[in-house]
């Protein structure tokens, strides 16, 4: 074999190499900071139910997971420049998102409420928390709930890079109230000494127009292997158990929805 020949037959075989590698990693996009679903533990590693369904996905794809921590709202930048192959961090399937990404079928779903000092009762939010500072975490759901409902109807709304900032200044005084996951709130805040004397408060919030239905795994518009091989996956994790045990370790309660 000729030296051309020999370097062409060598190229093609570390494409192939490369090709094969791609199919058998998944980097996965994961915030790291929205407990219980994403955090960090004391030993710096990363945990939570959106990071443990991951894994039992791609153990079912027989791929290997590769997380990448970043702010949440640099998540759908970060895959559309392909520095991330999918999002894993409760990011909820809403239209709009839909212009920009495509979805896994969801992994769960749950309400949005606001977190308050207790004693607060809020039957219409729009009238009830006029002229209040409200937080919410920017590029959510709930920023954009916030922005087109709350803001517009008098409220004051004060955006943070994640959801724990949001809990700290409530919990400091310098908000009224906090509208984020149910879940979340609950679990980070409202049972920690820092929640002490707030509550959830009000009705549920989960306008589908916002909300959409349920929180799904982003990838790249039009990648279509991806998507239908999470789709395959979360069907099998709920079929063969994975996704309960899972569950179990964080939630007292079906967290699919219905």
């Amino acid at each position: 074999m000729n030296k051309t020949a020999l370097l062409g037959a060598l190229t093609l075989c570390a494409a192939s190499f490369l090709a094969h590698a791609d199919e058998d990693s998944l980097r996965i996009g994961i915030e790291a900071a929205y407990p219980p679903f994403s955090y960090k533990t004391p030993e710096g590693n990363v945990s939570g139910f959106d990071y443990d369904i991951g894994n039992a996905l791609c153990e079912e794809m027989k791929v290997k997971c590769e997380w990448v921590i970043q702010e949440f709202d640099g998540m759908i930048p970060s895959l559309k420049v392909r520095k991330i192959d999918a999002v894993l961090s409760s990011m909820s399937i809403t239209e709009d998102r839909m212009k920009s990404v495509d979805f896994s079928k969801k992994y769960y779903h749950t309400p949005g409420k606001f977190a308050m000092k207790a004693g607060n009762v809020i039957n219409d939010p729009l009238v009830d928390l006029k002229g209040k500072k409200v937080g919410v975490q920017r590029s959510s759901t709930y920023d954009r709930f916030a922005t087109e409902q709350l803001e517009t109807a008098g409220v004051s709304v004060v955006r943070y890079g994640s959801q724990n900032e949001a809990f700290l200044d409530l919990a400091s005084g310098r908000l009224d109230a906090t509208l984020a996951d149910i879940v979340n709130t609950d679990e980070s805040f409202i049972k920690t000494p820092a929640g002490k004397g707030f509550a959830l408060v009000g009705p549920d919030i989960n306008d589908p127009k916002y909300f959409g239905r349920g929180a799904g795994i982003a990838v790249r518009k039009g990648d279509s292997v991806n998507t239908a091989r999470l789709n395959t996956a979360i069907d099998a994790i709920r079929a063969n158990g994975k996704y309960q045990q899972v569950m179990a370790k964080y939630f007292a309660f079906d967290i699919y929805g219905e």
